[in-house]
């Protein structure tokens, strides 16, 4: 069974919460973005294991996401960068590079849809993640992921399965919506020892009962995320503390 770094940050805080960092300068008045994600940390440090970096609204708002990433990596925290990347040849490489060396991410979010050459220069680097797309919750998933194949079945378990077969099967991490309960207990079956990256709690209506039934494994195996419902919440800290609590629960 692989043992990724985040493991120890689980048993320590008794979390297994990612707080997403999406700073909309629609919803922030009262401070900079930067300055906004600065408390985002500083409040809920205590309570969350990692937090994702959504590189959209980084560029939106013409923040270095590498300030951020540094200033969380420092409080001790498991920085995802999510950008899904997905391209090739040099480029592919090139992504790699910027998001593992020249801001030292732990793990980045890519897109598998070109095949294994996309992926392999992420599959390049120790001690990292490579967390792929396996079934999204967003509704535009029914166009391709759940398409089913001629041997029955569906195109994102063909992905996942495929996905397995590559070098350093073990660093891989499979994004999987919280509001495909059913699905991801068949994910769980085809990947029983890797990581899942888990957005839809919250905001999106994904139960975190469910996910948990359906996905935890003997290393919890989950990383919950949540962005809005703790980043925009009048008390971020007691979003996130509230969370941990039920969390604590399962350890």
């Amino acid at each position: 069974m692989p043992h990724y770094p985040i493991i120890d940050l689980i048993k320590e805080k008794k979390s297994f919460l990612c707080v997403g960092l999406d700073p909309d300068p629609r919803y922030i008045t009262n401070q900079s973005p930067i300055n906004f994600c600065y408390s985002i940390i500083n409040s809920t440090i205590d309570y969350a294991v990692a937090y994702k970096l959504n590189s959209a609204f980084f560029e939106y708002c013409g923040i270095e996401i590498n300030v951020i990433a540094e200033y969380a990596k420092r409080r001790g925290a498991f920085v995802i960068i999510d950008g899904k990347r997905g391209d090739i040849g040099n480029s592919s490489s090139a992504y790699a590079k910027a998001l593992f060396e020249n801001i030292n991410a732990d793990a980045a979010t890519v897109s598998p849809y070109m095949g294994y050459d996309s992926i392999e220069p992420f599959l390049q680097y120790e001690n990292k993640t490579t967390i792929l797309l396996g079934l999204t919750s967003n509704e535009g998933s029914n166009d391709f992921q759940m398409l089913k194949l001629e041997n029955g079945k569906r195109l994102y378990e063909h992905v996942i399965e495929t996905s397995l077969t590559w070098q350093r099967k073990s660093d891989l991490m499979f994004v999987v919506g919280a509001t495909r309960p059913n699905e991801l207990k068949s994910i769980r079956s085809i990947a029983p020892d890797n990581f899942f990256l888990i957005p839809g709690i919250g905001v999106q209506g994904g139960s975190l009962q469910e996910v948990i039934d359906n996905g935890m494994n003997d290393n919890v195996g989950l990383l919950i995320n949540c962005s809005r419902s703790i980043i925009y919440s009048d008390n971020p800290a007691k979003a996130a503390l509230d969370i941990q609590k039920q969390m604590h629960g399962y350890l």
